[in-house]
């Protein structure tokens, strides 16, 4: 059987100040009226069951996922009660798996991309899945082929190709300064990670026993809970605090014996920070990127424009900026400082502390 874990738990600084502690941005409304985790779930019920479908977030984030999404179990919402990237997210997820499923194939997407279209996007992820299913000790990744030399994404090296269109992988690359990026993207040889992973349970779980052996044997418990039809939150509690924090990519990635890519043939858009809803929302003829019910510019061009609700915003003479309006902040800045937001949320909670985070 296959299974879906969609990684859910970060809080995403980046977009305050509609993002904050107590709402992540997997679900603001930022595209066409619905969340990202709507948009991430939405992708995947046409190839995979609902009741196959897992969210793995932060434990305060469940009753909130649950509610919106309620096509899903609520058993399937997983609340982690720390965060501890996403190495032990997929792990977690690896070991509740195997309490229901031991042989099943297990795919690991994250919550904060927009990506389509949808039925080249359910191509790409059947194709990775039969290759998962074909070499079953193989771990598989996606890899966007680079449209740009980006200095803010890792990149995946890829060798041969199989006749099936899978590629040996060589190595994973960190984020590169942008000389190295421009020459990944001229060498053709060299996709974005996508950080989205198909593999069977035995392979993922093998893998973990071998480079991250602590977390595989803690969360054993976890799957004994699972199969023996137990509650595992107290388990989770206790196990939790004693794991390594560390991403998938370092603990098992970088370092596995067998590793294909399954190219992403998709237009793939991270919503990480203000400037990125320009891909997202249809501009106006001066360039405005607006998700707002009531803006009125005047000599203004190229801006990102976001409210949530009734509120007016009303812009003049303001070129390359960000407007963010919340009920209690607002931000504005040039979009080139967009990325010095953590910066300045470093400054506001020193200076009111726990007011906006």
């Amino acid at each position: 059987m296959r299974h879906a874990v969609i990684m859910a738990g970060g809080v995403g600084q980046r977009l305050w100040p509609l993002s904050r502690k107590h709402r992540p941005k997997q679900l603001l409304s930022l595209v066409d009226g619905k969340s990202l985790l709507d948009v991430a779930v939405e992708r995947l019920s046409g190839i995979f069951a609902n009741e196959n479908i897992y969210i793995i977030t932060n434990a305060e984030y469940v009753s909130d996922i649950a509610a919106a999404l309620p096509q899903l179990p609520p058993v399937n919402i997983i609340g982690e009660p720390e965060g501890r990237d996403t190495a032990n997210a997929v792990a977690l997820g690896a070991a509740i798996l195997a309490g229901k499923d031991a042989n099943g194939t297990m795919a690991v997407f994250t919550a904060d991309h927009v990506i389509r279209p949808v039925d080249q996007f359910a191509r790409s992820v059947e194709s990775a899945c039969q290759a998962a299913e074909a070499e079953d000790d193989a771990l598989l990744t996606f890899g966007i082929k680079p449209t740009s030399p980006h200095t803010g994404l890792g990149y995946v090296h890829c060798g041969r190709a199989s006749e099936s269109g899978v590629f040996d992988v060589v190595g994973f690359v960190e984020k590169p300064d942008h000389s190295t990026a421009r020459r990944y993207v001229e060498d053709g040889n060299y996709y974005w990670n996508s950080g989205m992973f198909v593999w069977t349970i035995p392979a993922i779980q093998d893998a973990l026993g071998e480079f991250l052996p602590d977390s595989r044997d803690k969360l054993t418990a976890i799957t004994r809970a699972v199969s023996e039809g137990s509650s595992f939150t107290a388990i989770m509690g206790e196990i939790y605090p004693q794991l390594q924090k560390i991403s998938i990519d370092y603990a098992v990635m970088e370092k596995a014996h067998k590793v294909r890519m399954v190219p992403l043939s998709c237009e793939w858009l991270d919503i990480g920070s203000w400037p990125a809803i320009e891909t997202i929302a249809e501009p106006d003829d001066l360039g405005n990127a607006v998700v707002a019910s009531t803006t009125i510019m005047l000599d203004s061009c190229r801006n990102v424009i976001v409210s949530e609700d009734d509120h007016l915003v009303a812009v003049i003479g303001m070129d390359d900026c960000v407007i963010v309006h919340s009920p209690d902040a607002t931000l504005i800045c040039k979009k080139s400082d967009s990325q010095r937001l953590k910066e300045m949320l470093s400054m506001i909670e020193r200076k009111s502390p726990g007011r906006y985070s």
